[in-house]
């Protein structure tokens, strides 16, 4: 039986090859029921983690807030909503 790496371990993209080989092979159909179970429920866990990345990433992304002459004043989290908006 090979060995799977850690989810925690894995970059956004190695989980997401990963979750796209585990789709892959349930689709296939060719995957007894007990294997089938073991592959979604590590498919989920796969998810949650790529899911957690990209919300990690989304909360260090920041927007450059420009004053009104245009200059550069600062900084706001991506998704707030810019003033008067």
């Amino acid at each position: 039986m090979e060995t799977q790496p850690d989810i925690d371990a894995l970059s956004f993209e190695d989980a997401l090859r990963e979750l796209e080989d585990v789709v892959r092979k349930l689709e296939s159909g060719d995957v007894p029921l007990d294997q089938s179970i073991g592959l979604y429920e590590r498919g989920d866990a796969l998810r949650q983690h790529c899911q957690k990345r990209l919300d990690s990433a989304q909360a260090r992304i920041e927007a450059i807030v420009a004053d009104r002459d245009g200059n550069a004043s600062g900084t706001r989290p991506f998704d707030e909503s810019p003033a008067g908006a």
